[in-house]
């Protein structure tokens, strides 16, 4: 049996992928594990893999196609032996990749109801079952008189004389809507009301029998319509000239996380001042060394996020996310760091930051930063994380707060070093200075031991030789 190729979900808050690329064409055999098309997901563009051995029978999905949502398929693959003839069903009765079968529908009503006995199988009602079923029927309700009624008769059920008798109306003005033109308590109230009522269960429950006795097939329901949902505002036309472009997987993600953090998260900010003489002074050392030996220079970011694993060691009760149970403490210092992207920002993590010198912090920062800005990034490398840090220095700010990435309940935004005149020892002095801005989740973090906890970054930043041991 032909299988389908169905739209992976590649990372847990994915619900929708592009096609960004085909690696196959309609014809091509694969064999398990090949890579037969490169899926863009909210976070990254990952690779996806043929799961089975075929020939690709027909792509239904062609490259360049956004908003795919997940287990839509995308391609049909032939099994050995199979040609295009195997495809002339639809794509839905294929299986899918991977071999599990689509879970069958629901059986309907006549499809669990006993089978008719072997005698009444085939064979269709003479006129003269009808007519005794739809007599029998008749009687069994009171004596309903719509059977072999003489001409002129007016057709109507005892409830709607009734109610047509309280009311004073006439019947023979009424129009039936009953079997037969039968006029029905529905008709009647309608015409109380002037207007079209429906029918009551008990008539519908008699007009139902007397279809199905008479071989008449009940008329199709009409769709009941689905409740609208309440019209978005249209966008104020200020009468400036505009272009619109598609929010990305990537934007959309973005956007619905930090309304959530935002919305949902007690934020409060702490700021402190760093000196950074020292450290910078270090830094053209270690710089110096490493390019005489060939080795990669180290950034202020390096040592900032090395500083902060250090810092989550030395102060375990802010290595924490907040959930509704209880406080959850992590045992490792997984750095998120942000990257601008041209699709939006992402933050590839740095795992295990504590337990690992500068120089691989870096090494591994400026290969994850490679790896976000061309969307390579695997889930594990962008997924998680316990801490963040945001600068935005080189772009000359100078001080600025960070919305938390929940569930994580600290975020550091780092600004620009700068030149600052300062009082050092009841003198005027000129040091270089950078500003940080420490964002807590209070629910985790109280104000005191948000400002001690940035007090011990201060102090590493400031004291960069203990960064390096």
């Amino acid at each position: 049996m032909p299988i389908q190729i169905l739209m992976p979900a590649l990372s847990p808050t994915m619900t929708e992928g592009a096609l960004a690329k085909w690696n196959v064409k309609e014809g091509d055999t694969v064999a398990s594990g090949d890579i037969i098309a490169e899926i863009e997901t909210d976070k990254a563009t990952m690779e996806l893999e043929a799961v089975e051995e075929g020939t690709i029978g027909k792509i239904l999905i062609a490259e360049g196609t956004a908003g795919i949502a997940v287990n839509t398929p995308i391609a049909i693959l032939l099994e050995e032996g199979e040609d295009a003839t195997s495809m002339v069903n639809s794509p839905a009765q294929a299986k899918p990749q991977g071999g599990a079968m689509p879970e069958a529908p629901a059986a309907t009503k006549s499809q669990t109801e006993a089978p008719l006995p072997p005698e009444k199988i085939g064979t269709a009602p003479t006129q003269r079952d009808v007519s005794a079923g739809v007599a029998g029927f008749a009687m069994g309700f009171g004596g309903f008189d719509f059977l072999d009624a003489p001409k002129g008769r007016v057709f109507a059920s005892p409830l709607a004389r009734r109610i047509a008798a309280e009311a004073k109306l006439d019947l023979s003005r009424v129009k039936g809507s009953g079997p037969k033109g039968r006029i029905v308590k529905a008709d009647v109230e309608a015409a109380k009301a002037g207007g079209v009522a429906s029918h009551t269960s008990e008539d519908a429950e008699l007009e139902a029998a007397m279809r199905l006795a008479s071989g008449v097939k009940p008329p199709a329901d009409k769709p009941q319509a689905a409740p609208q949902a309440a019209p978005k505002p249209a966008p104020v036309d200020v009468g400036t000239p505009y272009t619109e472009q598609p929010h990305s997987s990537m934007r959309k993600v973005i956007a619905r996380r930090l309304t959530e953090s935002s919305q949902t998260v007690p934020q409060f900010y702490v700021t402190m001042d760093v000196d950074l003489d020292e450290l910078l002074a270090l830094r053209e050392q270690v710089n110096s060394r490493a390019q005489k030996s060939g080795g990669q220079k180290v950034s202020v970011n390096d040592f900032v996020i090395r500083a902060c694993a250090i810092a989550l060691k030395r102060m375990p009760e802010c290595n924490v996310s907040w959930t509704d149970d209880a406080m959850r403490f992590y045992s490792r210092s997984d750095i998120s760091v942000a990257v601008a992207t041209p699709t939006g920002l992402i933050t590839p993590i740095v795992r295990g930051a504590e337990t690992k010198s500068l120089g691989i912090v870096s090494e591994e920062m400026r290969a994850l930063a490679v790896k976000a800005r061309d969307n390579k990034l695997k889930p594990e490398e962008y997924q998680g994380g316990t801490f963040s840090v945001s600068n935005l220095g080189m772009f000359g700010v100078r001080e600025f707060t960070g919305i938390i990435n929940p569930p994580q309940a600290l975020l550091l935004a780092v600004g620009a070093a700068e030149q600052r005149a300062v009082v050092k020892e009841g003198a005027l002095a000129v040091v270089t200075a950078m500003s940080i801005t420490l964002t807590c989740d209070h629910r985790c973090i109280d104000g005191a031991l948000g400002a001690k906890f940035l007090g011990v970054v201060k102090g590493l930043l400031e004291d960069p030789v203990s960064i390096l041991l």
